[in-house]
């Protein structure tokens, strides 16, 4: 007798008897990105060991699970605290974290591909009209929360020695000075062409010709002087041994399906942030305020 084969794919009517729900809801949950699928030739196709992560996840809160991935905007500080948990769990846990911008952060999230994105689309002042209007384009941003992580400096980087030519702003958009942007979707591309647009410039009548896909790229552009200035944040200037012209404030936040703000992980990170260790870290970076991390700020349902 031969031994039965083990199922790796399920249907949509599988999974309707596997988890006792309605064939419909099935689908509908697959096309809201809820449950773990993909569609071939029209049909949809559920792997069975990502239907049973789904269950695990689900149970408590999510607070069963192993591991917590965190995608989105760019920061040193979230990247050095990361990987201080990391050394801490060891090999019992996975806590990783890949910067990508904040709307391919935000699509991954919406897909199921990470837990967590961060985010900075707005100023301080700004942001409870930017960053909620942000995620209220993305269909499953009902099962979304918004917590608040702290504020950052934001500004214009450039090597010392041009430090003193960039203290009238009304005339930096005028110089042929060669500038770093970021990818499309990150959020300090954002604020650099909401502060041209003030000025009564747009970002395509500068002189840029390369792309940097993180803060500390976009940096190495500069030092190097394969660049002149760009826009990031303080941290990362003061770290690359560049000058920083500080132009907004920013709030830097985290966003994740409500269920995973109970996870034990993101917890864990949250906490940390609160300890005196992180706040001096935060104060040696520069530019950082941490004040009401881990504080629901929105939530998708209201």
């Amino acid at each position: 007798m031969t031994e039965p084969t083990e199922l790796i794919y399920m249907s949509a009517r599988q999974v309707s008897e596997y988890l006792d729900l309605n064939e419909k809801k099935v689908y509908s949950m697959a096309n809201d990105r809820i449950l773990p699928a993909t569609k071939i030739t029209g049909k949809w196709l559920f792997p069975k060991i990502l239907i049973d992560r789904w269950v695990m996840d689900s149970c408590h809160s999510g607070m069963l699970s192993d591991r917590m991935h965190i995608t989105g905007s760019d920061d040193p500080l979230l990247s050095m605290l990361v990987a201080r948990m990391m050394s801490q769990v060891g090999k019992s846990e996975l806590i990783s974290y890949s910067s990508t911008g904040s709307r391919l952060g935000l699509d991954l999230l919406s897909r199921g591909y990470a837990d967590v994105c961060t985010l900075h689309w707005g100023s301080v002042e700004e942001r409870g009209v930017r960053h909620p209007a942000l995620l209220q384009g993305y269909a499953n941003h009902q099962q979304w929360v918004m917590v608040h992580g702290y504020t950052r400096k934001q500004g214009l980087m450039m090597r010392s020695d041009m430090h003193h030519r960039c203290q009238e702003l009304d005339k930096i958009s005028q110089q042929s000075w060669r500038w770093v942007a970021r990818q499309a979707g990150a959020g300090s591309q954002q604020h650099l062409e909401q502060w041209l647009m003030k000025q009564g410039a747009t970002f395509e009548q500068l002189n840029s010709n390369l792309v940097a896909q993180s803060e500390r790229e976009l940096a190495g552009y500069i030092a190097r002087n394969d660049a002149d200035i760009g826009f990031g944040c303080q941290s990362v200037a003061l770290e690359s041994g560049l000058s920083f012209v500080p132009l907004v404030t920013e709030s830097f936040d985290f966003v994740m399906p409500q269920g995973i703000y109970f996870r034990r992980q993101l917890q864990r990170l949250f906490n940390l942030l609160a300890e005196p260790q992180s706040q001096q870290l935060a104060a040696t970076l520069g530019g950082y305020d941490l004040t009401g991390c881990g504080k629901i700020i929105w939530n998708g349902q209201a």
